[in-house]
């Protein structure tokens, strides 16, 4: 009897189990701010679903704001605040016993009639755990029909830069100026027209950059683009009879959504080069993410360019170099070798409160690698070839196959604080002999494997505005090369110890403009420089990345 009485018990708290976990409330919280990052106290956040009532709930002084005890189901987000639209996330998938943490960005007027300009410093925050299609948008649409009256809005800035990338033949001048101006068509479309003009000394027609780019947001939320760039590079080297690259790109790529879960980006760019003959190359890129919850996203990556540094400076970092950009070139023979890359990349992130972390796999292949190297040479020999300005090289190294794996942590201290800790694993080029002639370097360079690992921080000073990031990517080892080149996460940096700073300058306050002064330096402590014997017996490097200080203005309309 005991027996039975003890069965019955067992099976009817096992039967109870599903129920009470399937009660079990769950939580939603985050974090309001506006579209340059700074919290917003006192927002209204409505939290509600077809099933259940709305709980109304206000944002601290950080900006955070929590709903607990709520009955697992699909919800919306509605946040309101005065001088802001509001904003509405949908499809909020909450397991019982979860804490969802959603992020919102509130747009003023002003900011929602700007369709298609440059993501803000707060949105890179947010990794990319939303839909760009689809993440913040205001509940009251602005000019989205086609058949509203012509709306413009213009963009401008003007920048004046002096020092040099150096990052071998094809780096921006000492002194250049760049420029870049966009203005939206009927909302949905936007023209842009940008560039980069160099000052060298005994140049007739200076380098030059010059981009045009019209893009399209469907209604649908996808964004088919085009762009063309024109490149110039002076080469004032009489051994190679001071030929000039000329360039010409087509680049077209579009992105869309599936519903919340898959986005889609791809493209390609053709290009034709000039330069001690006639190449052509074909980059194809496109890329995947899977969003699993809303802190999870599966990620698929194909590329065949280095990514922007400027992209990793995680807010507009002008000046705008697009002599950044391919092609990557080197001579051999005095014949053009074109750095040709493929990388292949899987990875997934997870975000957990204010910590992110991803976890990737990679594979990458290229091709007439366009090693970097410093020093006074020329091309004599036709296998270096010289940027004067910069007192940088190009030089031709072996092919690089080889495999890897990448772990980055990002931890957001405060809305004007962010650390990253970035580990990689991989093969670089590295030479394995050392102090070999110049011309005999390639039969000593080989693939090795090195581990890397880059502390970053970047935030803003709050009182000054001043932008601000500093970071240190050590590696144990010589390496002609980064371990993990095309690392396009949040834990990208640049080699060795290096500065970024962008610091508004006061103006008059009847200007429609307004001023910053950029600071932008590289490898500062000139780390990872691998000595070889130049053509006329004098000590030149190969290196990673070249020791550099730019440095300007910029004037944003």
């Amino acid at each position: 009897m005991k027996f039975r009485q003890l069965g019955f018990w067992a099976v009817s708290i096992a039967l109870s189990l599903p129920a009470w976990a399937a009660d079990k409330p769950g939580e939603i919280s985050g974090y309001v701010r506006d579209a340059a990052g700074l919290p917003q106290m006192g927002a209204v956040v409505e939290i509600a679903s077809s099933t259940s009532r709305s709980q109304t709930v206000f944002t601290d002084g950080a900006g955070f704001y929590s709903a607990k005890d709520l009955i697992p189901g699909y919800y919306y987000v509605k946040v309101s605040a005065p001088a802001f639209l509001p904003a509405l996330r949908e499809k909020i998938g909450l397991h019982p016993g979860a804490n969802v943490h959603v992020n919102v960005t509130l747009n003023t007027l002003w900011d929602a009639m700007r369709v298609g300009s440059h993501r803000s410093g707060a949105d890179e925050d947010d990794w990319k755990w939303t839909l760009r299609s689809a993440a913040n948008r205001p509940v009251l649409r602005v000019f989205d029909d086609p058949t509203a009256p012509d709306q413009h809005d213009t963009n401008g800035s003007v920048s004046f830069v002096a020092g040099s990338a150096a990052n071998g033949y094809g780096s921006a001048s000492d002194m250049s100026t760049t420029f870049s101006v966009e203005r939206s068509v009927f909302a949905a479309d936007r023209v842009g027209f940008s560039g980069n003009v160099g000052y060298a000394y005994g140049d007739t027609f200076p380098s030059a950059v010059l981009r045009g780019l019209y893009s399209h947001r469907e209604p649908d939320g996808s964004g088919p683009s085009m762009a063309v760039t024109m490149r110039r590079f002076v080469s004032s080297d009489p051994n190679l009879h001071y030929a000039a690259l000329q360039a010409l790109a087509l680049n077209a790529g579009d992105d869309f959504a599936i519903g919340d879960v898959l986005e889609f980006k791809f493209g390609s760019e053709l290009q034709a080069i000039q330069f001690l003959g006639h190449v052509t190359a074909f980059r194809p890129y496109g890329s995947l993410d899977f969003h699993a919850t809303p802190n999870t996203v599966f990620s698929y990556q194909y590329a065949t360019s280095l990514p922007q540094t400027r992209d990793e400076k995680g807010f507009d970092s002008a000046p705008a170099d697009l002599s950044e950009a391919d092609p990557r070139l080197s001579i051999s023979n005095f014949t053009t070798r074109v750095e040709n890359a493929h990388h292949q990349e899987i990875s997934i992130s997870r975000r957990m409160g204010a910590n992110s972390i991803q976890f990737a796999a990679f594979q990458d292949r290229v091709s007439n690698t366009a090693l970097l190297g410093t020093g006074e040479v020329t091309a004599a020999g036709g296998f270096l070839l010289p940027d004067l300005d910069s007192e940088t090289f190009s030089y031709t190294g072996n092919n690089l196959d080889t495999d890897g794996l990448r772990v980055v942590l990002e931890h957001k201290f405060c809305s004007d604080l962010t650390g990253t800790l970035d580990y990689a694993f991989g093969g670089v080029l590295d030479l394995t002999q050392p102090d070999v002639a110049i011309q005999n370097a390639q039969q000593w360079i080989s693939t090795e494997r090195r581990h890397a690992l880059a502390a970053k921080f970047s935030g803003k000073i709050p009182r000054s505005h001043t932008r601000w990031i500093a970071s240190y990517r050590w590696v144990n080892g010589t390496s002609l090369t980064p371990v993990d080149m095309f690392n396009a996460s949040p834990g990208q940096s640049d080699p060795y110890l290096s500065l970024f700073i962008r610091q508004p300058i006061p103006t008059l306050g009847f200007l429609p403009a307004h001023m910053e002064a950029v600071v932008d330096i590289r490898n500062l402590l000139a780390q990872g420089y691998v000595p070889v014997i130049g053509q006329d017996g004098q000590t030149v490097y190969l290196v990673q990345s070249a020791r550099s200080l730019r440095a300007g203005v910029t004037i944003n309309f």
